[in-house]
């Protein structure tokens, strides 16, 4: 693709989410009076402004926090190999200078060791469960000038809560939707929106029961707050210390700049009974939430699930653990899945991901099948780690009932890219269309990858289709095979041989509202997908601070017609019409195998290919006198160079896009109130591709 830009083009857009969020650690926090100005939580923090003494109020944050290990003490290395040891070791902490301050705090921590041993005059009375009301005033403490909270968890106890947060852990261990976090390791991002299952710390039991636990506390509570005696007292062997602070990232700002969505990270309207408000971590951007309120609910069935995969990809398997996730809408696949890949990612550097579910997607917008490599623990839902995988295919459409053999025939593409030698697990990620097609579909697949897990989530006490063990899989019938059950794709396993058999692992989803879709503002699946996908425009934002910058304001390339070919996949459109069904549009940016040409016009694609995807663009114009596209996107132009072509699809953009266009006195662009759907042809077109129903079929 030959591109002009008038202006400085971006750097590389390369997603980076977790080194980007990091990396504003030291960017002016906002204040309390921002972070509470939304209508719903002013009103009820007005509430309760009658009972609190003083309000604390934030002030900017001047600096990073310092490492919390000295020089003596080995550095974790970088990736997700961790030690226990070596990350909670006895290493005693040093102070910078021995003034009569530290020397204090020495003596007190000395004396309240109690030569090893605890007494009930020294240790605060603590019992596992759930952070929530008073007992977060006693095991809390915020300190204003630094604008970060410091919490000491016992062990088991949990905290559950709204919002968003930087989390460091500084003493012991805590989890986070079943990733690991010791003390020592790197800052993590965790997002909690009203639009998923709340997220929750739980404290681990430390690995090391040998460590000087006083002594090392009282100096790490030193670095971080002026005066900590209160939480000293409640510091045993086991216990965790983990520093909270606020985070303000382009993709929060971004969102919150639309008016439906300045609640995103607030407690939903059934929670706000249950939110607890006058605690030392509200003003960071979060807002606890007391035992009433669930967290997510894991049943025996679901924590025996992911012990048996992780356990097996831990041993000795021949070749790497394939795990293929099913199951009906609603039932927690995705969840599930996070999980899954947290757990592991405490054992492993790294796993891989194929993404089969073209609704609600993972890493990308809706729409996109893809081949994904996870480094870092995904600690929320789908729309706060938008990336670039290291493949994908636009398929175009949140569902492939219209084209089964092109969806099939894009997963087996992405399958051949990945190595057969790779010994990295790789999860497969399904639909969850379990009726008719949508079933055969899933028989299709495990005959196809040398599947060796197959997760199958169900709800009721029954499955919501036959389960799919090895003796089933031999007389069913699939969409492109049939029994006997043979691997169809044997050229995918010339170098990976796979299993004549896999284990087929029933899972119960138990959690409150199982198989029924969200009702709340924000839960429902269209907006799930909207949120993806405002997710991936928010990297066109500046990643300084600043206002938001509406994308009409944004200076867009210049793609000529003749260097890109234009196609549409979910639908047929006359050429005549393409460039007005193209125009303020989502478009893939694809690489096609051939060179495109042009006798001097544009090209136009009649048929839907199959070829890669690096990324997504707004396609805000169309200049037909000169013979120019106008596109905005994230993509870095060195990658821009290969695309030669623009393929749209049926994923729209968000409506917030275009009616909260900022600066237009008259109609604003690409939007009008005047339009009929009673003309003929005024609605899209779909088209049938000629597929019958078993039961017409003789199935």
């Amino acid at each position: 693709m030959k591109v002009n830009k008038p202006s400085q083009v971006k750097g590389h857009a390369k997603s980076q989410k977790w080194k980007d969020v990091r990396g504003k650690r030291c960017r002016p926090p906002i204040s309390s009076s921002e972070l509470n100005s939304t209508p719903v939580m002013a009103r009820v923090i007005k509430e309760h402004q009658a009972t609190v003494k003083k309000k604390p109020t934030v002030k900017r944050l001047k600096k990073k926090a310092k490492a919390i290990y000295d020089s003596k003490r080995n550095t974790p290395q970088s990736g997700f190999k961790k030690s226990h040891t070596q990350a909670n070791g006895s290493s005693v902490f040093t102070m910078d200078n021995e003034s009569d301050d530290s020397q204090e705090w020495k003596e007190y921590s000395q004396s309240v060791l109690g030569n090893g041993m605890e007494t009930s005059g020294d240790t605060e009375d603590v019992r596992p469960g759930r952070l929530d009301g008073e007992s977060l005033h006693l095991c809390a403490e915020r300190d204003d000038r630094q604008n970060h909270a410091v919490l000491v968890m016992q062990k088991d106890q949990t905290l559950c809560f709204r919002g968003k947060c930087f989390l460091t852990c500084l003493y012991g261990r805590v989890e986070v939707m079943g990733f690991t976090i010791e003390g020592g390791q790197q800052s993590y991002p965790l997002f909690s929106p009203a639009s998923h299952c709340p997220l929750t710390i739980r404290a681990l039991d430390s690995s090391d029961h040998t460590r000087d636990d006083r002594t090392e506390a009282a100096s790490i509570l030193r670095k971080y707050l002026p005066s900590a005696k209160k939480l000293l007292k409640r510091v045993r062997s086991s216990s965790s210390i983990i520093l909270l602070e606020p985070m303000e990232t382009p993709l929060t700002r971004f969102l919150s700049s639309f008016t439906d969505l300045n609640e995103l990270f607030s407690p939903l309207m059934s929670e706000l009974m249950s939110a607890v408000l006058d605690t030392p971590l509200n003003g960071l951007g979060m807002i606890p939430l007391i035992s009433t309120i669930e967290g997510l609910n894991m049943s025996k069935s679901y924590t025996d699930a992911l012990n048996t995969v992780v356990s097996a990809c831990r041993g000795d398997m021949d070749g790497c653990a394939v795990i293929f996730v099913c199951g009906t809408k609603n039932v927690g696949k995705s969840t599930f899945i996070r999980t899954l890949i947290n757990t592991l990612l405490n054992h492993t550097t790294s796993v891989d991901y194929l993404e089969g579910d073209l609704g609600q997607t993972e890493f990308t917008p809706a729409g996109c099948l893809s081949l994904s490599t996870v480094r870092e623990p995904l600690l929320g839902p789908p729309f706060t780690h938008q990336c670039t995988p290291e493949h994908m295919i636009y398929y175009g459409q949140s569902s492939c009932e219209s084209d089964l053999d092109r969806y099939l025939e894009s997963l087996k593409t992405l399958w051949r890219r990945r190595s057969q030698s790779r010994e990295t697990p790789i999860i497969i990620n399904t639909m969850g269309w379990v009726k008719g097609f949508g079933f055969q579909l899933l028989v299709d697949m495990i005959r196809f990858f040398p599947v060796s897990h197959v997760v199958q989530l169900c709800h009721g006490g029954t499955t919501q289709c036959p389960a799919l063990t090895p003796e089933f899989l031999r007389t069913a019938h699939g969409c492109q095979t049939h029994p006997p059950a043979q691997t169809a794709l044997d050229e995918f396993t010339e170098s990976h041989s796979p299993p004549r058999s896999y284990a087929h692992i029933l899972v119960q989803s138990e959690f409150q509202g199982v198989a029924r879709q969200g009702t709340t503002r924000h839960q429902r699946s269209n907006e799930h997908r909207e949120l993806s996908l405002l997710a991936y425009l928010s990297q066109l934002q500046s990643p300084d601070p600043g206002p938001v910058r509406p994308l009409h304001s944004l200076t867009p390339y210049q793609v000529p017609h003749t260097a890109v070919a234009l196609g549409v996949l979910h639908c047929e459109v006359v050429p005549s019409h393409m460039f007005y069904a193209a125009n303020a549009s989502l478009v893939g940016l694809c690489c096609l195998g051939e060179k495109v040409t042009s006798r001097g016009g544009p090209v136009l694609l009649s048929q839907a290919p199959i070829c890669p995807c690096v990324g997504f663009g707004v396609l805000r114009g169309v200049d037909m006198v000169r013979g120019l596209y106008f596109l905005l996107t994230p993509v870095d132009p060195s990658i821009l160079r290969k695309v030669n072509c623009l393929l749209l699809g049926a994923i729209s953009l968000p409506s917030c896009i275009l009616t909260t266009q900022p600066g237009f006195d008259g109609e604003m662009p690409y939007v009008t109130s005047n339009y009929s759907f009673d003309l003929t042809g005024a609605g899209k077109l779909r088209v049938f591709k000629g597929l019958a129903r078993p039961s017409q079929m003789g199935m």
